[in-house]
């Protein structure tokens, strides 16, 4: 028998573009939420064409299949009276509605939070925006990259004598999806207690802001900046990327004890002692010290040898995988976080969570433009006759 997923029979209404929005509404329709997907007319979301790669349509960008899985897609011009009361019927059958269009569209729509809230009282209205609500920059469309320069994240990535860095990945964005998740879950089982929805908001600057939490709070406590470190890290030695005779791999010694373990594999047990590495706030202040000599030990054999031994002594260590080194990973093969979408083929990766130790798995691919418009139209329609 089927086994039914957390979220079976929650409605969720997506009017999305890009990323934050479409990625949460993704999973939790892999949680096994009904995901609508409004797009407008003129070519729907934009992450339909970015691309190359595209799925076998030839057409459809991989990126819009990975964040656009397990839908169904309606075409809704919000600028038509018509289309504006065909949503509002919609969220008439809904649990969620989750939006990231500029911000100030919505409301020229007549279709703000405070009004779907109002008119649909059960209603969980979540607004994704790129600098805030309100403020001086409120208006403004937002990036990834703007949001790690602007959040200070940028700052710190790269080494202290290069320029800082992007991070690959667009973390902001993925992040603020997570916070989106989190925040209607949390206001869903509100309301099913109190019977009231309500408004969740978040933005891409929070996330980037939340990302620096720590080193935010440093700042806070002593009016240093910090400083970018590379690879390595601020609070913990040895914590960062180091050359073998032939490649680089990664030593994350994070307390005392790994550190003397590590000592000992590399053939200085001394170094647990020396006043100047024996304690960990004392390797921070005397890091470059330390550092330059376990580069010279570590460069004298491969990135194999050097990860068998440390890993025997149970100091943690990792290879410094491109992502065909991690596809081909026997760890990464054995969680099985990939999957095939049905009906177009394309190879995916799956939802990071397990429900009684089984993956979620899509049932749809991703869906043409107003795929399923007239189906769910039909619907609507239909619930209406009864």
């Amino acid at each position: 028998m089927k086994k039914m997923l957390p979220l079976e029979g929650v409605r969720i209404i997506e009017v999305g573009q890009a990323l934050a929005a479409p990625l949460a509404a993704t999973i939790m329709a892999d949680m096994g939420a009904d995901v609508i997907k409004v797009e407008k007319p003129e070519g729907g979301d934009d992450a339909r064409l970015w691309g190359p790669p595209f799925g076998p349509d030839g057409k459809t960008s991989l990126y819009f299949h990975g964040q656009n899985r397990n839908k169904r897609s309606i075409v809704l011009d919000i600028k038509r009276p018509e289309d504006i009361e065909t949503l509002h019927r919609l969220c008439e059958t809904a649990d969620i509605l989750i939006q990231n269009l500029r911000l100030g569209i919505m409301e020229k729509c007549g279709i703000s939070a405070e009004v779907m809230c109002a008119r649909h009282p059960r209603l969980v209205y979540c607004n994704i925006s790129s600098y805030g609500q309100t403020g001086p920059m409120c208006n403004r469309p937002a990036f990834d990259p703007l949001m790690q320069a602007y959040g200070g994240m940028m700052s710190m990535t790269g080494r202290p004598s290069e320029e800082p860095n992007l991070c690959g990945a667009s973390i902001n964005d993925k992040a603020t999806g997570l916070f989106s998740v989190i925040g209607v879950l949390a206001a869903l089982r509100k309301r099913d207690v109190t019977g009231v929805g309500g408004i969740v908001d978040t933005s891409l600057l929070e996330t980037a802001v939340h990302w620096v939490e720590t080193p935010l709070n440093a700042y806070f406590a002593t009016g240093d900046i910090p400083m970018r470190h590379g690879t390595g890290g601020a609070m913990i030695v040895p914590y960062q990327a180091f050359h073998a005779s032939d490649v680089a791999f990664v030593i994350a010694a994070g307390n005392d004890r790994m550190f003397a373990s590590c000592a000992m594999v590399l053939g200085h047990p001394e170094w647990a002692t020396d006043t100047r590495f024996a304690a960990a706030a004392q390797r921070v202040v005397n890091k470059e010290a330390l550092i330059v000599e376990m580069r010279k030990v570590i460069l004298t054999q491969t990135r194999d040898f050097w990860i068998d031994k440390l890993t025997a002594a149970d100091v943690p260590c990792a290879p410094i995988h491109n992502l065909g080194e991690l596809a081909a990973a026997d760890q990464f093969t054995h969680m099985d976080m990939t999957q095939i979408l049905p009906e177009c083929g394309v190879k995916v990766v799956g939802l990071p969570i397990s429900f009684d130790r089984e993956r979620p798995r899509s049932m749809r691919s991703a869906p043409e433009l107003g795929e399923h418009t007239q189906e769910v139209l039909a619907e609507l329609d239909s619930r209406r006759s009864q």
